[in-house]
């Protein structure tokens, strides 16, 4: 399956309609007794003999049971509230007197603040989908139409989203790269691993273009050439039942830019997985083992990142207005450095620092993005 396509848009090229597919539950409802059902499974199996025997296995379960374990203990709060309020409902209605009556209903309205701060909080945690917990994801950015000029965009990119991942104390690994001859990119693969890191550059799948004058022109000219940005979540090894027998592997020598050999050992690595046809290589490292275990992690990412399209797709009609939908063929972002504008046309942003933002500060954008989302999702709290 292909995750990239090259893409050109040019300024005539209206914004794309939002598309958003990240809540595949029918309401926020249903996503939140989604997680927490998965959050009681996790706790039955952490006591399990099986599991407890099984090292890797109770890890990958400990490691999710941590991720979901404030997001379970705030809706297992919502739902007592809930309760709470039904029944304070009831009181109200079965009161003899008015007394007792604006008791229950002072109290009711009382519950009804708490509650409403509650799913406040509920939205930021689950803005993101069914994965929104994840603490680990894998991010791929490609050069796009421009040649070299694309390539060096993609470097930028990668910067920027490296500078935000520091402000934001998050770990970084690049897992594979192919430099370009004047220091840029054609392709580059990393994972990212932290609080809230997916459900925070969920938001950044999908076409990138910028509008600069190139480091090759020589007469001044603005130049628009683009590249894709791909965000997956990275899933425990528990979720992706991986077999050597599922995937093929060969083996190659490393090499840098313009073919030069970085090493002579046949280091890199090449999956390819055999249901899927989903390609993946790593040869950053200098031992073999090393690359093999950044392509399976990648590999297994990109097979969980399938299933999560597919189902999708089955489910496209629902949460329109979300802007989530990861679409690689979507033109969401325009960077326009002789404007020092940044614009994503998702939701029809526009902000006039793009110097602070491929600095890194990135929050501006997300914390936007994210806002949208909750806007649309707020009326999923029922009484």
């Amino acid at each position: 399956m292909r995750f990239f396509s090259s893409i050109f848009f040019s300024e005539s090229c209206p914004p794309e309609v939002p598309n958003g597919l990240f809540a595949t539950m029918s309401t926020i409802r249903d996503l939140l007794e989604e997680k927490l059902n998965r959050f009681e499974q996790l706790e039955r199996d952490m006591s399990d003999p099986e599991v407890l025997g099984d090292g890797a296995r109770m890890s990958a379960t400990a490691r999710e049971h941590g991720g979901l374990a404030r997001l379970a203990g705030k809706y297992r709060e919502f739902k007592r509230m809930s309760n709470e309020i039904a029944g304070c409902k009831e009181m109200a209605e079965a009161a003899e007197d008015s007394e007792e009556r604006e008791m229950a209903e002072t109290e009711m309205a009382d519950l009804r603040r708490q509650r409403e701060t509650l799913w406040e909080d509920l939205l930021s945690m689950t803005i993101g989908g069914e994965d929104s917990h994840r603490t680990r994801c894998v991010m791929e950015i490609r050069a796009g139409t421009g040649g070299e000029e694309a390539a060096l965009f993609a470097r930028d990119l990668f910067e920027m989203y490296r500078r935000y991942a520091e402000l934001k104390k998050w770990k970084v690994e690049l897992m594979d790269s192919s430099p370009s001859d004047m220091g840029g990119f054609k392709d580059i693969t990393l994972t990212l691993e932290g609080d809230s890191v997916y459900r925070d550059l969920a938001y950044e799948s999908g076409g990138h273009r910028v509008q600069r004058v190139p480091e090759t022109e020589t007469q001044g000219r603005v130049h628009t050439s683009a590249a894709t940005v791909a965000v997956m979540p990275e899933p425990e090894d528990v979720e992706i039942d991986l077999k050597a027998d599922d995937y093929r592997v060969d083996k190659f020598g490393a090499s840098g830019p313009g073919g030069q050999h970085v090493n002579k050992t046949e280091s890199a690595i090449r999956l390819t997985h055999h249901e899927t046809g989903i390609v993946v290589q790593c040869q950053d490292e200098k031992s073999q083992h090393k690359n093999l275990a950044k392509a399976l992690r990648v590999l297994k990412a990109r097979i969980y990142e399938k299933k999560r399209e597919e189902e999708a797709a089955k489910q496209a009609e629902q949460r329109k207005g979300l802007i989530g939908s990861g679409d690689r063929s979507q033109r969401i972002r325009t960077y326009n450095f002789p404007q020092n504008r940044l614009t994503d046309h998702r939701i029809n942003l526009t902000l006039y620092k793009l110097d602070q933002i491929l600095a890194g500060d990135l929050t501006p954008v997300t914390e936007a993005l994210i806002e949208y989302d909750r806007d649309q999702l707020r009326g999923d709290m029922v009484d």
